[in-house]
């Protein structure tokens, strides 16, 4: 199966049901915000290690997380009403990102978070698609995420976690701020154990691209 090369002078993306196995689709191309909105808006995202080219993907499943499914354990609920942790949002977006990059991961060898996807983001985040929900404990950001938004979808990217419950409980009042808002589900890209705990699901490739096309009617307000 081709792995398509992205032409620099075009945010034309291949249609994601040529993507192997594992959901890779093209290389190449560049990290413009426009290209970036791009390939979300297809049901695509960049995901590579420092020494690959750009790597674009759109596996099949997919993992979401429909807001009525998110699991509260009897723990997290009590740390939840003890209101341990501040949160907000948009306030500290690049250090959420850099906290994401540094953190270190169970099973896991360096990030995959580049200084120049930190960059790209950055720019998305000044521009009003790219949002971070974060928790601090003392004044310290301790824990949280950050995605982007299309539609009423919001596409999770990654969080981290330097105490413990921090980025339950930042993602516990995302899912509040969503729901008001009035959106669908997060989108979790690739299921992990971690997620499924949470009660995240899959769904076919196919289905979640045409909620992605009809969430780009529905634009919602972060």
């Amino acid at each position: 199966m081709n792995i398509y090369p992205l032409d620099k002078n075009s945010y034309i993306f291949p249609n994601p049901i040529y993507a192997d196995d594992k959901g890779l689709l093209a290389y190449g191309g560049d990290l413009n915000p426009s290209r970036i909105m791009t390939a979300y808006l297809n049901g695509i995202f960049p995901w590579y290690n420092e020494s690959d080219p750009i790597l674009w993907w759109s596996p099949n499943p997919r993992c979401i997380l429909d807001f009525e499914d998110f699991k509260i354990s009897k723990s997290l609920r009590k740390v939840i009403d003890k209101n341990i942790f501040e949160i907000k949002f948009d306030t500290n977006f690049t250090q959420v990102m850099k906290e994401c990059k540094n953190i270190n991961r169970e099973n896991q060898k360096g990030t995959w978070i580049q200084d120049e996807l930190i960059e790209a983001y950055t720019k998305l985040h000044e521009m009003g698609f790219a949002h971070s929900f974060e928790a601090y404990f003392n004044g310290e950001l301790v824990g949280g995420g950050y995605g982007i938004n299309i539609g009423n979808i919001f596409c999770g990217e990654s969080m981290f976690a330097k105490k413990t419950d921090a980025s339950k409980v930042a993602l516990y009042f995302l899912v509040q701020r969503l729901k008001e808002k009035g959106f669908s589900f997060i989108d979790c890209q690739i299921p992990t154990p971690h997620l499924l705990s949470l009660g995240a699901k899959t769904i076919d490739r196919n289905e979640f691209i045409l909620n992605v096309k009809k969430s780009s009617e529905n634009l919602k307000e972060f």
